[in-house]
């Protein structure tokens, strides 16, 4: 991921997925308890452990105030790129949940996107990035799925390992076997993308 606007498309369109911007969850901006903190919170996005992005968020009863940490730093004080408002919705069992207000559409939304603005998936355009998946490559991402829940590294080219602690062994054997399932069906995938025919076992 580059900078903010900079990121990949995907698919045969053109059009960028929902993976192409640091995406601000106000679910997790609560967890976080920034809502109850007013003031001025770095919020930062990582991948593979090094950081690729990261925001100034300033913290008010009802938005928030957005903008580009480097633009700070360099004294651009004026390239704030984001006044998000709040509101928040009852709650069945009791409380209030929040939202954010799209500054485009107006629309209650949980996530937005930070690109040369801030505005909701709708309002840029963009596709989940399921949406852009082959088949091969949802057998591979059930696959990896699997691997996760077993505690096994990710990769279908990497070897199988045992049954977690604690796993009734009835599940351990599902998931294997859907495990092995889900594998052939993305190795079938990637060898009619490299134009060889499946091997039949």
């Amino acid at each position: 991921m580059g900078g903010f606007g900079s990121g990949r498309r995907s698919g045969t369109s053109g059009r960028p997925t929902t993976e192409t911007f640091p995406a601000l969850d106000i679910r997790r901006v609560k967890r976080e308890g920034l809502l109850e903190s007013p003031g001025g919170h770095v919020w930062r996005w990582f991948e593979r452990g090094e950081q690729v992005a990261s925001i100034l968020i300033e913290v008010f009863p009802e938005r928030l105030i957005l903008a580009r940490l480097a633009d700070l730093l360099s004294d651009r004080r004026g390239l704030i790129f984001g006044r998000v408002h709040l509101t928040w919705t009852d709650c069945h069992l009791g409380g209030q949940r929040p939202w954010f207000v799209c500054p485009g559409c107006s629309g209650r939304v949980a996530i937005l996107f930070l690109g040369r603005r801030v505005l909701c998936r709708r309002c840029l355009g963009l596709a989940y990035a399921s949406q852009r998946e082959t088949a091969a490559d949802r057998a591979l991402r059930r696959a990896n799925l699997i691997r996760r829940k077993l505690g096994w590294r990710p990769g279908i080219a990497n070897p199988q390992g045992t049954k977690p602690p604690g796993m009734h062994w009835t599940t351990y054997w599902r998931l294997t076997c859907k495990h092995r399932q889900e594998a052939l069906k993305a190795l079938s995938g990637l060898r009619e993308r490299l134009g060889r025919p499946p091997r039949v076992s």
